[in-house]
């Protein structure tokens, strides 16, 4: 309520009885409040006393995460001091205890824990930006972000020992940064949001230039709201081809899509490659993995996909995992193509049956030599024995955003027989071994998730995790039709060449022929490998 005089006075009190009790993590607590406002009344060296205190009580008590805690604070403090030197050594401290909190966690806790530890990871960041070291920045940037995937990744397919694992999973430093940018071949972008009017980005280079960028953000709107104001003007529609919003295309002045690339590619736009064909790998944070890179819009309104080919990846670090996946020995497996299965009771309700998901897999089917599972072939049982094997899976069904079981967003709508309900849910998906080189979620909304600050946790998370090297995902709830047409001349692509961020351009520039409104092509993107 901002009376902070009077806070004070309550937290003396508390501090008073904690010490009368010898309740010392209580101490700790009550100390590190009055810090917390002494910060807020601008009494720097005051809040620092108080989080000095708490940070000796948590450290006698072996208190490891009110340590971390404490100690982030002390380096905030000091950052907004100016005593940068002595705001970095604490903080670079803060990140080792915190980081020490994650040896023997299960992922889920991995990823809950990353959401609790992204204070450290951003202030380090702004305090070595202020130094004028942009790459060290970078460093601690990619520290702080997929660790749990990353490990988790490292531990299901690396056949290292135990020392080498662990030697793997350290964050990658600017030496290893920039050898990916060059063994992916493409340009990389990593964002990362330090607060709420503050954007940085770098842009990598395969040459191993690295270009750093500092945004200023509009406070009075947030990229949150933009992002979502973005989503809402797209008009989403249903995969069953229900337009829901009927709205007629904004002015470019208000156009958040505009606005998105004002923030997000204009401060950049000189270091991105001038040939369409070179790949753009883009690296959100946050919110920033909803929005579609691929349609945002110039100055002279045109996409970002006519100038670039794109695709995105949770960190720089996962690149390199998903690369050594693709380059495992094939298996012989063929595809396994899903296509309008009866579909699942959700809600008590039938979900709506998709025809033309159906043509999709017929006509997928027929380019890929291959016989798809349609109707009530497509049942979760079938589609689970085949997984396992197959090189390619697509699946043109219904995609749902909901912890269908367990505690993972996300499922994809299959035929039920037996005892099942039909769903096959991001749980089970994450942990099945797939050999699949390619996995396409031609289905709605497979691409959100649960934003956490290890990337999108969900469906296209639980692919790579199985083993996927390259999903395909959806931003929205897709048009079934247009959907349709974008799949099979994306195959059509694929066919020609190897590249798969380079096929999804070309069918996307194919359907914008058809429809310029940019949410009938612009929802899907490439998570991962490209070749």
């Amino acid at each position: 309520m901002g009376n902070y005089s009077k806070a004070i006075a309550y937290h003396e009190q508390s501090l008073a009885i904690a010490r009368e009790i010898q309740d010392r993590q209580g101490e700790g607590s009550s100390l590190g409040n009055l810090g917390l406002a002494y910060d807020v009344l601008g009494n720097y060296p005051k809040a620092i006393a108080y989080h000095e205190q708490s940070l000796a009580i948590a450290r006698e008590i072996q208190d490891r995460l009110g340590e971390s805690q404490s100690l982030s604070n002390v380096g905030l403090m000091l950052l907004k001091l100016n005593r940068l030197a002595e705001a970095e050594s604490t903080l670079q401290t803060a990140i080792a205890v915190q980081e020490s909190l994650r040896t023997g966690l299960t992922d889920r806790n991995k990823i809950s824990i990353a959401d609790t530890q992204k204070n450290a990871y951003r202030l380090l960041q702004q305090v070595l930006i202020a130094q004028k070291q942009p790459e060290a920045a970078l460093e601690i940037a990619e520290r702080g972000r997929a660790r749990a995937l990353v490990e988790l990744l490292t531990s299901r397919f690396s056949n290292q020992s135990l020392t080498d694992l662990q030697n793997t999973i350290q964050a990658p430093n600017i030496n290893t940064i920039r050898q990916i940018a060059k063994t992916q071949n493409a340009t990389l972008v990593q964002y990362s949001i330090v607060s709420s009017e503050q954007l940085y980005i770098w842009v990598i280079k395969p040459t191993g230039e690295i270009t750093f960028r500092s945004t200023q953000l509009d406070s009075s709107q947030p990229l949150t709201q933009l992002v979502s104001n973005s989503r809402s003007d797209l008009g989403v529609r249903g995969r069953a081809g229900i337009k829901i919003s009927q709205q007629s295309p904004p002015s470019s002045q208000t156009d958040p899509l505009a606005q998105l690339y004002q923030f997000l590619i204009a401060p950049i736009a000189q270091d991105l490659p001038t040939d369409p064909n070179q790949r753009v790998i883009f690296l959100p944070q946050g919110e920033l993995f909803l929005v579609p890179f691929a349609a945002l819009p110039n100055a002279q309104n045109r996409p970002l996909i006519e100038r670039h080919t794109i695709s995105t990846a949770p960190s720089i670090q996962t690149l390199a995992l998903t690369q050594t996946l693709a380059q495992r020995p094939k298996t012989k497996g063929g595809a396994v193509i899903v296509g309008d299965p009866t579909m699942p009771i959700y809600k008590d309700e039938p979900l709506q049956p998709l025809p033309a998901a159906r043509q999709e897999a017929i006509a997928i089917g027929q380019q890929l030599n291959t016989s798809p599972l349609i109707g009530a072939q497509a049942t979760k049982a079938t589609v689970l024995q085949q997984m396992p094997n197959a090189r390619l899976l697509h699946f043109a069904t219904h995609g749902l955003l909901d912890p269908v079981q367990g505690d993972i967003p996300g499922a994809i709508a299959l035929t039920p027989s037996g005892q099942d309900n039909g769903f096959l849910s991001a749980g089970e998906i994450f942990n099945l071994k797939l050999n699949a080189d390619l996995v396409v979620l031609s289905a709605c909304d497979t691409g959100r998730g649960e934003i956490t600050g290890d990337g999108v946790v969900g469906l296209s998370r639980s692919f790579i995790a199985a083993g996927a090297p390259s999903v395909v995902v959806s931003l929205w709830a897709v048009n079934d039709q247009s959907t349709s047409e974008l799949m099979q001349e994306f195959y059509r692509q694929l066919k020609q060449q190897p590249d798969k961020a380079q096929a999804l351009r070309q069918a996307m520039l194919a359907a914008r022929k058809q429809h310029s409104d940019p949410s009938y092509w612009a929802a899907f993107t490439l998570v991962g490998e490209a070749k």
